[in-house]
């Protein structure tokens, strides 16, 4: 299964933001690589330049390789409403990233191997395709047989996120995925008006 297996800090210190979540190397430098990161690069970027960055930032955030996000941003256009909220939309209502928001894992590249490994299941059927598009009312669960994995206990052990759009039940492990998001709820940091600038050239 194709995904972004390469060095994490480097690209979160290329964006300036910790977008694979916490990480204490990002911290230490928060600054761009390579030798000059510290110093200010000459000139302005280009319009082009900051949309593709925007781009880029999107795709790792969610963790989607480029024809995946091409497609989504096609299905988007397609789609009645504003193309930017709606393809932010469409990568909250992937199934790994649901699964990362309701603290099953503490990243979206944990919450992928779960649903690869087939740990999680919706509306009872176990589902291992981590990009399965949820519909309101879905419900995701953490297989019974993985109940019992350590690193789901220890995930949500550890996790304090509530967002209005996701119900959580501890007991039962399992959660609803209500509707999906506005734009307003959604946290990432990402301008995806320049993304749908980016693709109509």
């Amino acid at each position: 299964m194709a995904r972004y297996t390469g060095p994490k800090t480097k690209i979160a210190r290329k964006f300036g933001e910790a977008i694979f979540g916490e990480d204490k190397n990002f911290e230490k430098r928060n600054y761009p690589p390579g030798q000059h990161g510290n110093a200010r690069r000459r000139g302005k970027k280009s319009e082009y330049a900051t949309q593709l960055m925007e781009k880029q930032k999107a795709k790792y955030t969610y963790g989607i390789l480029e024809r995946q996000f091409s497609n989504l941003f096609k299905k988007a256009s397609a789609s009645q409403g504003i193309t930017g909220e709606i393809l932010v939309q469409l990568c909250e209502s992937r199934l790994d990233n649901v699964v990362y928001r309701m603290g099953v894992s503490t990243s979206r590249s944990g919450a992928r191997q779960l649903v690869s490994h087939r740990h999680i299941t919706v509306n009872g059927e176990i589902v291992n395709v981590p990009s399965y598009s949820l519909n309101e009312g879905d419900v995701v669960a953490v297989r019974e047989k993985s109940k019992s994995l350590q690193a789901i206990e220890d995930a949500l052990a550890s996790n304090s996120s509530v967002y209005e759009w996701l119900t959580w039940n501890s007991d039962k492990k399992e959660g609803t995925f209500v509707k999906v998001p506005a734009r307003l709820q959604i946290p990432e940091n990402i301008k995806e008006q320049l993304i749908v600038e980016l693709y109509s050239k």
